[in-house]
């Protein structure tokens, strides 16, 4: 049987006494909470209390599936790293010139961005400012997140090298860096301004004037 939110239950115990055990899924349901947490409000400025508050959970179930809050944010990095993967798709339509399909795939963040109000920027952005003298763990994951999404973009822009729409002259993996350092900037600036202005002016200078 169950308590509904809280617990399972197994009371089929050889001493007779009925044992707590972790409810099915709650792991994925803290992290869940604690990415959008997280994402919202910062690392520091977000408790274990406010993570398992947003997952409905007891306080002190969060230690069953975590050590450390800091042990969540490394996962709430590789979480938030998959699920900007999902949107590589728009990377690989086959049908699209490449430089196109890279333009669509910013086009969609930019969408994102402005449909959530310039509320939350990136997760990856945010965690090196705010970690990486902090915690070496959150900034190694978030540096292997930077480095998957580089080789992404570096992977369409070698094919528009090789489609001669895009110079040959700086290597496509410099070119991919500069651009998600571009692209990070932006998004910090647009923050600030809570204007789109800046990524605007980060679509048309990639493809006017550094993608070319």
């Amino acid at each position: 049987m169950t308590r509904p939110g809280v617990l399972w239950l197994d009371p089929v115990e050889t001493t007779g006494h009925i044992r707590a055990m972790p409810r099915p899924g709650l792991r994925e349901e803290l992290l869940s909470a604690g990415l959008a947490t997280f994402h919202e409000r910062g690392f520091n400025a977000t408790s274990v209390q406010d993570i398992t508050e947003a997952a409905g959970a007891p306080k002190g179930s969060f230690y069953n599936h975590f050590e450390s809050k800091e042990a969540l944010a490394a996962e709430a990095v590789r979480k938030y790293a998959e699920r900007g993967r999902a949107r590589f798709a728009l990377l690989r339509e086959e049908k699209l010139p490449p430089l196109r399909r890279l333009r669509k795939y910013f086009e969609s963040l930019i969408q994102a961005v402005v449909s959530a109000g310039f509320t939350h920027g990136c997760l990856l952005g945010n965690f090196g400012a705010e970690l990486s003298s902090q915690s070496p763990l959150v900034r190694k994951r978030v540096g292997e997140a930077f480095a998957g999404w580089t080789d992404a973009l570096a992977d369409v822009i070698s094919e528009a090298q090789k489609a001669g729409d895009v110079s040959g002259g700086v290597p496509a993996k410099a070119l991919a860096e500069f651009v998600l350092h571009s692209w990070e900037g932006a998004l910090v600036r647009a923050r600030v301004e809570q204007d789109r202005g800046p990524l605007d002016t980060f679509l048309k200078v990639t493809f006017s004037r550094i993608l070319v």
